[in-house]
């Protein structure tokens, strides 16, 4: 499992180089990326996602453990390096919110896939603004519970290490918890976001500006 992300700097959209030239992110940190439209925050998401080893646009290099990852780790880590988690969360699949985790975590090969669907249940009710229940169809749900859910099942049974929420502060969630319970799971969680005080949740903050 990995345990620490570095961001090593690469250069600015002018050509000079970035100001921070190495940022390493533990696991169990929550980070915000914070800047303007056009800052270039997408771009450091895609650098992370694709774990760049200077061949992207902004010649970064993404370190994992400290090291660059050899070829067999590459498509290793790129299957399941990233949970991203976007701006738009709302189900089409006509089925019960416990039907569909139970699906969802034998596909995973869970043991006991019907007690892992009632736990993320649980853990979503946590931090979500209006309660979800169990019986309820999944395409019937809020935007900010459907977020809650998928928030809920990355920390319980999702395998990726990094986690990463777009915009986050629109879903109607309890925001500090929904952080806390990912960075509990020993996740590396970076939130993108505009609103100052979301930002301020965030152990440290990565400011984009060029």
């Amino acid at each position: 499992m990995l345990k620490e992300l570095t961001i090593i700097g690469g250069f600015q959209k002018n050509g000079e180089p970035e100001p921070v030239q190495e940022v390493s992110i533990k696991v169990g940190q929550v980070y915000s990326i914070v800047g303007f439209t056009g800052s270039g925050k997408s771009q450091l998401i895609n650098d992370i996602e694709q774990i760049s080893q200077r061949d992207s646009i902004s010649r970064r290099q993404i370190l994992l453990d400290g090291n660059a990852p050899a070829d067999n780790a590459m498509s290793r880590h790129e299957m399941r390096l990233v949970a991203h988690l976007s701006q738009n969360m709302n189900f089409i699949l006509d089925m019960k919110v416990r039907e569909f985790l139970i699906m969802h975590a034998g596909c995973r090969g869970f043991q006991e896939p019907d007690k892992k669907a009632d736990e993320v249940i649980e853990c979503a009710n946590s931090f979500a603004g209006e309660a979800i229940r169990p019986g309820e169809n999944l395409s019937r749900l809020s935007g900010g519970q459907s977020r809650s859910l998928m928030i809920a099942d990355v920390a319980i049974n999702g395998d990726s290490p990094v986690v990463l929420i777009d915009e986050v502060e629109n879903a109607g969630i309890h925001r500090l918890k929904a952080m806390e319970t990912l960075a509990a799971q020993q996740k590396i969680v970076l939130v993108v976001t505009h609103d100052p005080l979301l930002a301020l949740l965030g152990e440290k903050r990565i400011v984009m500006g060029n």
